[in-house]
């Protein structure tokens, strides 16, 4: 006669763990309605998954997406010459395509236009949409809270002078760049304690200038929610227009600054015409730039002069760049993959390519996240700042591409829609 097996307390526990997590999971990464793969319009580049750690039991995940879509007013033939799909039919198809692929319950998208083409297919899949950089969310699992649009320009990043209390002697702008921060609180509707603040930004592009990061605002966005929120994790999700070899991406998770990094965030303490009106519109830069490329140069602009924000005497720090809590961010891609040595025997991270100490933070990156015929780059990144005691565990990620794969350059029928390529991770982290 066999026996009946009796489970013990601890498997019993274990079990209903594994079926609270399963029906979390359902409720916020429910599937989501699939462009017909058969429509030819609709056909991308497949995209591997990597499973880097086990699913955890209880707690908070999730699968975040970001991609910069390239906004239909800013294709020109003469930006992508080798593409063969600009015109918004021949790309709208592929978009919608990639952002419903990855069935994120967050995605994080930039320059985003054609709205009343882009929300109804979003809606009919189960998000809630917010304008600006947009931030879409599953409506059944996620309800917004708050919501606060950052204005980088007029962000300060240095408490007021004693004698000198202007505004330029507190704010770091260099440039007028209109660059904002799309920041949301969004609270489980299963768990009302249980949440996330997700922002996502685009910031101006300049190899030669060097710009404010959203985590300090975030944090202090956080701070302001309570008890509850404060204890809730943080995604800041974009394109950052900066490579991981840039100071600006050193400045953001920690490291401290290379010699070839300090020179040139010496060199892009200026102030543009945009802020100085005096500053004569030449087309020229101010004194000699040894840089041959026109497009690494910055003219209409003069060295920044105490008392500024951005001058070297009034430098902001490296600390300026993170939350007051001292915690650098985590980026999802650099921390995940670097876990997986063959990725870069593969030729998919960034410092398979490139010259980057193996122990700095961003060898891991992708390879790329924009390929155009003119520029290909890592300009895109999933950060995530954790709140006390709540470390994320990067689950899972959508694989980069290889760089063959994508030609003469993107946009491509059949590969991609945009000149950036989507990034997707699934983040967990334990219970407040």
């Amino acid at each position: 006669m066999s026996r009946v097996h009796t489970p013990t307390p601890e498997q019993l526990a274990k079990a209903e763990a594994r079926r609270l997590k399963k029906e979390q999971a359902k409720k916020i990464t429910a599937e989501a309605p699939k462009t017909p793969v058969d429509d030819s319009r609709a056909r991308i580049l497949p995209r591997e998954w990597l499973e880097l750690h086990q699913p955890g039991n209880g707690g908070l995940s999730l699968r975040v997406m970001t991609w910069n879509l390239l906004a239909q007013t800013l294709v020109r033939r003469e930006l992508f010459p080798t593409s063969d799909c600009l015109k918004a039919a021949q790309r709208e198809h592929m978009i919608y395509n990639e952002i419903l692929s990855h069935r994120a319950a967050i995605c994080c998208l930039q320059e985003v236009d054609r709205t009343e083409k882009l929300f109804p297919e979003l809606e009919r899949a189960g998000y809630a949409c917010k304008h600006g950089c947009l931030i879409a969310y599953r409506a059944a699992a996620f309800e917004c809270v708050r919501r606060r649009v950052v204005a980088y320009d007029e962000q300060e990043v240095r408490a007021a002078d004693r004698v000198l209390d202007e505004g330029s002697t507190r704010k770091g702008s260099s440039f007028r760049t209109k660059n904002i921060a799309n920041v949301v609180a969004l609270q489980r509707r299963d768990a009302p304690d249980e949440g996330v603040i997700v922002a996502t930004t685009h910031l101006f592009w300049h190899p030669r200038t060097h710009k404010l990061h959203p985590p300090p605002e975030v944090a202090k966005f956080r701070a302001e929610g309570g008890d509850a929120q404060s204890r809730w994790p943080c995604i800041i999700a974009g394109d950052f227009n900066f490579g991981p070899d840039d100071a600006a991406y050193s400045l953001l998770v920690g490291d401290p600054l290379l010699p070839a990094q300090k020179a040139m965030l010496e060199r892009s303490r200026v102030v543009h015409a945009s802020i100085d009106p005096s500053v004569p519109q030449t087309g020229k830069p101010e004194e000699e730039d040894p840089d041959p490329d026109p497009d690494r140069v910055i003219v209409n602009a003069r060295r920044a002069r105490p008392p500024t924000g951005c001058s070297p005497t009034r430098s902001s720090s490296a600390s300026s760049a993170r939350p007051s809590t001292g915690a650098p961010p985590t980026s999802a891609y650099d921390a995940g993959m670097r876990t997986v040595p063959s990725l870069a025997d593969r030729q998919l991270t960034f410092g398979s390519r490139a010259t980057v100490d193996g122990a700095r933070r961003g060898a891991n990156e992708p390879v790329y996240t924009s390929y155009t015929h003119y520029w290909q780059a890592v300009l895109d990144y999933i950060f995530v700042l954790d709140a006390p005691g709540r470390g994320v565990t990067v689950e899972g990620l959508a694989a980069p591409h290889p760089a063959e794969a994508f030609g003469e350059g993107l946009p491509r029928k059949g590969v991609c829609g945009s000149d950036h390529i989507s990034l997707a991770a699934d983040l967990h982290w334990p219970s407040a």
